[in-house]
Protein backbone atom coordinates (compact mmCIF):
# COMPACT_ATOMS: atom_id res chain seq x y z
CA UNK A 1 0.00 0.00 0.00
CA UNK A 2 1.28 3.63 -0.84
CA UNK A 3 1.67 5.57 2.23
CA UNK A 4 3.95 8.39 3.85
CA UNK A 5 5.40 6.00 6.51
CA UNK A 6 4.23 2.80 8.26
CA UNK A 7 4.56 2.04 11.92
CA UNK A 8 4.59 -1.82 13.59
CA UNK A 9 2.88 -2.25 17.14
CA UNK A 10 4.64 -0.08 20.36
CA UNK A 11 8.15 -1.37 21.32
CA UNK A 12 8.84 -2.30 17.58
CA UNK A 13 11.65 -0.69 15.24
CA UNK A 14 9.67 1.68 12.25
CA UNK A 15 8.88 -0.45 9.31
CA UNK A 16 9.37 1.56 6.30
CA UNK A 17 7.93 0.32 2.87
CA UNK A 18 10.56 -0.85 0.79
CA UNK A 19 10.60 1.24 -1.97
CA UNK A 20 10.20 4.97 -2.08
CA UNK A 21 9.22 7.76 -5.04
CA UNK A 22 10.36 10.53 -4.12
CA UNK A 23 8.38 13.64 -6.25
CA UNK A 24 10.37 17.12 -6.57
CA UNK A 25 10.59 20.60 -9.22
CA UNK A 26 13.85 20.57 -11.21
CA UNK A 27 15.85 22.95 -11.97
CA UNK A 28 16.82 21.99 -16.02
CA UNK A 29 17.88 26.16 -16.79
CA UNK A 30 15.53 29.10 -17.85
CA UNK A 31 12.24 28.69 -19.03
CA UNK A 32 12.22 24.93 -18.67
CA UNK A 33 9.22 23.71 -15.71
CA UNK A 34 10.73 20.25 -14.75
CA UNK A 35 9.69 17.17 -12.13
CA UNK A 36 11.66 14.42 -11.41
CA UNK A 37 10.09 11.25 -9.99
CA UNK A 38 13.15 8.67 -8.45
CA UNK A 39 12.04 5.31 -7.93
CA UNK A 40 14.73 3.73 -5.20
CA UNK A 41 15.02 1.34 -2.31
CA UNK A 42 14.09 3.10 0.94
CA UNK A 43 17.04 1.70 2.28
CA UNK A 44 20.07 1.47 0.45
CA UNK A 45 19.19 4.64 -1.96
CA UNK A 46 19.67 2.62 -4.95
CA UNK A 47 17.33 2.54 -8.06
CA UNK A 48 14.66 -0.10 -8.53
CA UNK A 49 15.32 -2.42 -11.63
CA UNK A 50 13.79 -5.88 -12.26
CA UNK A 51 10.47 -6.75 -12.72
CA UNK A 52 9.45 -4.27 -9.68
CA UNK A 53 10.48 -1.47 -11.33
CA UNK A 54 8.89 -2.42 -14.46
CA UNK A 55 5.59 -3.17 -12.59
CA UNK A 56 5.86 0.44 -10.75
CA UNK A 57 6.43 2.40 -13.74
CA UNK A 58 3.68 0.65 -16.08
CA UNK A 59 1.59 1.77 -13.26
CA UNK A 60 2.96 5.13 -12.94
CA UNK A 61 2.82 6.53 -16.23
CA UNK A 62 -0.79 5.69 -17.37
CA UNK A 63 -1.98 7.57 -14.01
CA UNK A 64 0.57 10.24 -14.85
CA UNK A 65 -1.07 10.63 -17.92
CA UNK A 66 -4.77 11.26 -16.65
CA UNK A 67 -6.54 9.44 -19.22
CA UNK A 68 -4.81 11.78 -21.82
CA UNK A 69 -3.59 10.00 -25.09
CA UNK A 70 0.59 9.28 -24.92
CA UNK A 71 3.16 7.75 -27.28
CA UNK A 72 6.22 6.61 -26.59
CA UNK A 73 9.29 7.46 -28.65
CA UNK A 74 12.48 5.52 -29.16
CA UNK A 75 15.81 6.75 -30.90
CA UNK A 76 18.12 4.29 -30.32
CA UNK A 77 18.15 0.49 -31.48
CA UNK A 78 15.27 0.98 -33.37
CA UNK A 79 15.51 -2.38 -35.09
CA UNK A 80 15.45 -4.09 -31.91
CA UNK A 81 12.28 -2.73 -30.39
CA UNK A 82 10.22 -3.07 -33.60
CA UNK A 83 11.31 -6.40 -33.75
CA UNK A 84 9.48 -6.76 -30.31
CA UNK A 85 7.04 -5.02 -30.56
CA UNK A 86 5.93 -6.67 -33.68
CA UNK A 87 6.17 -9.84 -31.78
CA UNK A 88 3.87 -8.85 -29.29
CA UNK A 89 1.00 -6.85 -31.49
CA UNK A 90 2.32 -2.72 -29.82
CA UNK A 91 1.77 -0.77 -32.97
CA UNK A 92 4.37 1.61 -33.89
CA UNK A 93 5.18 3.75 -36.78
CA UNK A 94 8.19 5.05 -38.38
CA UNK A 95 8.80 9.10 -37.82
CA UNK A 96 12.04 9.96 -38.69
CA UNK A 97 15.39 8.40 -39.58
CA UNK A 98 16.02 7.36 -35.79
CA UNK A 99 13.12 7.74 -34.00
CA UNK A 100 9.91 5.11 -33.94
CA UNK A 101 6.86 6.24 -32.21
CA UNK A 102 5.06 3.35 -30.15
CA UNK A 103 1.51 4.03 -29.73
CA UNK A 104 -0.22 4.09 -26.26
CA UNK A 105 0.06 0.78 -24.88
CA UNK A 106 -2.48 -1.22 -22.56
CA UNK A 107 -1.02 -1.49 -18.45
CA UNK A 108 0.76 -5.29 -19.92
CA UNK A 109 2.76 -4.12 -22.72
CA UNK A 110 3.78 -1.04 -21.26
CA UNK A 111 5.01 -3.46 -18.04
CA UNK A 112 6.70 -5.68 -21.15
CA UNK A 113 7.96 -2.48 -22.74
CA UNK A 114 9.71 -1.05 -19.20
CA UNK A 115 11.00 -4.63 -19.16
CA UNK A 116 12.28 -5.21 -21.92
CA UNK A 117 14.17 -1.68 -22.68
CA UNK A 118 14.64 -0.84 -18.80
CA UNK A 119 18.40 0.09 -20.10
CA UNK A 120 17.26 2.32 -22.94
CA UNK A 121 16.41 5.73 -22.64
CA UNK A 122 13.25 6.82 -23.97
CA UNK A 123 10.62 9.58 -24.40
CA UNK A 124 6.96 9.83 -23.78
CA UNK A 125 4.69 12.87 -25.01
CA UNK A 126 0.98 12.73 -23.10
CA UNK A 127 -2.35 14.73 -24.42
CA UNK A 128 -4.46 15.06 -27.91
CA UNK A 129 -1.34 16.43 -29.90
CA UNK A 130 0.71 13.14 -28.95
CA UNK A 131 -2.50 11.13 -31.56
CA UNK A 132 -1.04 12.96 -34.81
CA UNK A 133 2.34 12.74 -35.97
CA UNK A 134 5.07 15.62 -34.79
CA UNK A 135 7.54 15.99 -37.75
CA UNK A 136 9.24 18.78 -36.43
CA UNK A 137 9.94 17.18 -33.55
CA UNK A 138 10.70 13.12 -34.46
CA UNK A 139 12.86 14.84 -37.04
CA UNK A 140 14.95 16.80 -34.01
CA UNK A 141 14.53 13.92 -31.70
CA UNK A 142 15.71 11.16 -33.85
CA UNK A 143 19.02 14.08 -34.40
CA UNK A 144 19.49 15.15 -30.55
CA UNK A 145 17.76 12.66 -28.75
CA UNK A 146 15.63 13.88 -25.43
CA UNK A 147 17.37 16.96 -25.66
CA UNK A 148 14.71 17.67 -28.54
CA UNK A 149 11.93 17.70 -26.17
CA UNK A 150 12.59 21.20 -24.60
CA UNK A 151 11.59 23.30 -27.59
CA UNK A 152 8.47 21.41 -27.78
CA UNK A 153 7.25 20.08 -24.51
CA UNK A 154 4.73 23.29 -24.21
CA UNK A 155 3.02 21.45 -27.32
CA UNK A 156 1.76 18.89 -24.88
CA UNK A 157 0.38 18.01 -21.58
CA UNK A 158 3.38 17.02 -20.75
CA UNK A 159 6.43 15.60 -22.53
CA UNK A 160 8.83 12.63 -20.07
CA UNK A 161 12.30 11.34 -20.33
CA UNK A 162 12.36 7.72 -19.24
CA UNK A 163 15.58 6.09 -17.84
CA UNK A 164 14.37 3.03 -15.77
CA UNK A 165 17.35 1.25 -14.71
CA UNK A 166 18.37 4.83 -13.47
CA UNK A 167 15.33 4.96 -11.37
CA UNK A 168 14.45 8.30 -13.15
CA UNK A 169 11.19 9.66 -15.09
CA UNK A 170 11.76 13.51 -15.84
CA UNK A 171 8.36 15.35 -16.76
CA UNK A 172 8.87 18.88 -18.72
CA UNK A 173 5.34 20.69 -18.46
CA UNK A 174 4.52 24.29 -17.90
CA UNK A 175 1.22 22.99 -15.97
CA UNK A 176 1.77 20.10 -13.53
CA UNK A 177 3.73 20.53 -10.60
CA UNK A 178 5.03 18.10 -7.65
CA UNK A 179 1.85 18.19 -5.76
CA UNK A 180 -0.11 17.57 -8.85
CA UNK A 181 2.16 14.46 -9.60
CA UNK A 182 1.71 13.03 -6.36
CA UNK A 183 -2.39 13.40 -6.51
CA UNK A 184 -2.13 11.27 -9.73
CA UNK A 185 0.30 8.67 -9.04
CA UNK A 186 -1.05 7.66 -5.33
CA UNK A 187 -4.03 6.05 -6.29
CA UNK A 188 -1.99 3.91 -8.58
CA UNK A 189 0.53 2.81 -6.58
CA UNK A 190 -1.88 2.06 -3.50
CA UNK A 191 -1.57 -1.80 -4.30
CA UNK A 192 2.23 -1.48 -3.51
CA UNK A 193 4.25 -1.41 -0.77
CA UNK A 194 5.92 2.50 -2.11
CA UNK A 195 6.33 5.18 0.24
CA UNK A 196 6.24 8.79 -1.35
CA UNK A 197 7.85 11.59 -0.47
CA UNK A 198 8.45 15.08 -1.97
CA UNK A 199 11.68 16.18 -0.55
CA UNK A 200 12.84 19.53 0.47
Amino acid sequence: MSTNGATVPAGGPLELPPYSLEVQALDLGPGVKAVGLELIGTEDREPVTGPDAAELWSAIVPALTASEPYVLDFFSHLERVAEFCALHDIPTREAAARCLVVSQAPADQLRELFARFAAETFGLRVGLTAQAPDPELEGDLSKRGMDAYQAAYARYDFCGICEPNDGWLTLLSDTLWSSEVIRRVRPALQPFDVYISRPQ
